[in-house]
Formats: structure tokens, C-alpha cells, sequence
């Protein structure tokens, strides 16, 4: 299942469809697009590679094994540099346009005075991506050919997820830089979980993905410094039985973040999110099976 074909003739996003979905979990990777287009680059005033480094990169290829284990997998084609899907939709900055916003814009945001708001204005550690000021209307376009085509694909697999299983988990998988430190003795760690600090998911869903993580060798913490962005908060409703997690993933665990290239610890990562995958849909699938049948 393809979003419609408005990124520039490619699809905005794809669903990596299993044969036959198993349990009521979806996998979504919505910053490690890679095409650029062209035109777009010419907006920019970054070269190839520096504008990559906003990228999740490879998380897509990190997860898809995931699809083996019978669950789907929604991949963005466009660059979070272009649009930020994980934003608020018209989370914006009018100092990067070159007139009045709508009314509805947020303007006033945490993200947006950080310079990444839905139309981010910097990549990596500050830098300015464009060298002049956007036009409002092409910055609105952005927003209607691809961001909301997006969430609609999410939102759609989301509740044939829910209608067929009677939950539905959302795991939205990141990757971060491997100085990212977490708590009081400054840690860096291998995984973070992000649960919105317990609103975006019932809290013993939190725990098993932390627990089958650290089952497998891994440090991970929760919330720390990565809670979930807006897509967590958005399709996180535990009372609904419908929860959402994030997880970011320490790039060092697999690539050379100067390089930008794979090491050879990226197919044994690949594989142990796989069998965590597994694992994690059979006991959500088990313990939410056992509560509706308790609750009927």
C-alpha cells in the first residue's frame, strides 16, 4: 500500500506489507527518507551530504525485518528536511517566509524557536538550510501534498489495525547521535523508549519493550532525553487501546556518523529488532487478548 504519488512523482510513503499481519502492532519510520529532489536542493545552501544529517539513516533498513514477524512497516520516500511529519502541522517560523502565515499557524513553539518546526529551518547541530526566505504558498503546499497524505496513510493502517485485532500498538522508530547522554551520570545510551512519561502508553507495555531490549544486551532508558514527538502524543490513546511508543536508536550501534556509512554492526542490530519485534507483538497480542476476554 502506497500514499499517493505528490513528492515530486514518487510515492509521499510506502507500507511494507506482510503476507498476512500476525498481531496488532505497526512499525513506522518517518525520518529516514533519502530522495531529494533536485529543486529542492537548490532552495538549500548545503551540500548533498550535510543536509542528510537530520536524516534517521538506514532506520528503515534496521526495522525491516520486522515485516517477516507479520507486521507492517509505514517508510517516508521525502526528507525531514523538506517536511517533518513528527510536528504539529503548521508548527512554523515566520522568520523562514516571505509573508504573513495563517492565523492557525503555531508560531510559538519550543521546536519552532529551535528551528525545527514542521518546515525545519537547520539540520544537525544548527545549521541553516536555506539561504533565502520561502514562499508562504509553497510552504503551505508542502504541507498538503505530503504531510498530510502521510498521516492519513498512518492513521488508515492504524485503524484497520485496531478494527481487526481490537488494539493497536504504533512503534516509531528513530535513531540519535551517539554522544546523547540520558540521567543524572550522563549515560549514553543504546535505546530510549519514549511513552510521552507514561501518556501515550499503558505503562506495562513501556516496561516489556524495556525489558525485551535489555533481554537482548542492550542499555536503554526511558523518556530521557527523547519522551515522543508529536506522532507518539497524537496516536497514543491507551484508554482506547490504542498505544504508541517511540524508540530511538544510538547510530553508533551501526554506522559511522562522519562517514555516514554502515559498520558491520548494523545486520546483527537488524536482526536482534527483529526477534524483539516478534517477541514484543506475541505478549501485547497475549496480555490485550486476556483483557478483552476478561472484559467481556
Amino acid at each position: 500500500m502506497d500514499s499517493p504519488a505528490d513528492f515530486f512523482g514518487f510515492p509521499v510513503s510506502v507500507v511494507v506489507e506482510p503476507r498476512v499481519q500476525s498481531h496488532g502492532v505497526v512499525f513506522n519510520s518517518p525520518h529516514s527518507g533519502r530522495l531529494y529532489p533536485k529543486s529542492f536542493l537548490m532552495q538549500t545552501r548545503l551540500d548533498r551530504n550535510t543536509i542528510r544529517r537530520s536524516e534517521d539513516l538506514h532506520v528503515d533498513g534496521l526495522f525491516a525485518d520486522v515485516v517477516d514477524s507479520g507486521l507492517p512497516l509505514h517508510v517516508a520516500n521525502f526528507p525531514r528536511a523538506y517536511v517533518d511529519v513528527n510536528r504539529e502541522p503548521y508548527e512554523l517560523d515566520p522568520r523562514m517566509f516571505d509573508g504573513p502565515l495563517p492565523a492557525y499557524a503555531n508560531t510559538g513553539s519550543v521546536r519552532v524557536a529551535g528551528g525545527l518546526g514542521s518546515i525545519p529551518r537547520v539540520v544537525g547541530e544548527g545549521i541553516d538550510i536555506y539561504a533565502r526566505r520561502l514562499p508562504v504558498g509553497e510552504t503551505l503546499e508542502r504541507i498538503e501534498r505530503v504531510y498530510k497524505p502521510f498521516h492519513r496513510t498512518l492513521r488508515q493502517l492504524l485503524l484497520e489495525t485496531h478494527d481487526r485485532f481490537g488494539y493497536s500498538v504504533l512503534i516509531d522508530c528513530h535513531s540519535m547521535p551517539s554522544n546523547v547522554r540520558s540521567g543524572e551520570r550522563g549515560l549514553t545510551p543504546d535505546m530510549i523508549i519514549g511513552d510521552r512519561f507514561g501518556m501515550s502508553a499503558a505503562p506495562w507495555i513501556s516496561d516489556l519493550a524495556v525489558e525485551l531490549l535489555q533481554s537482548l544486551g542492550y542499555s536503554v532508558v526511558r523518556n530521557k532525553p527523547y519522551a515522543g514527538g508529536y506522532i507518539t502524543e497524537h496516536y497514543g490513546r491507551p484508554g482506547r487501546d490504542a498505544h504508541a511508543l517511540q524508540i530511538e536508536i544510538n547510530r553508533g550501534l551501526y554506522m559511522d556518523e562522519t562517514l555516514m556509512t554502515l559498520t558491520s554492526g548494523f545486520v546483527p542490530l537488524r536482526q536482534a529488532l527483529g526477534r524483539f519485534a516478534l517477541a514484543f507483538a506475541h505478549e501485547v497480542g497475549a496480555n490485550l487478548g486476556l483483557q478483552r476476554l476478561a472484559a467481556e
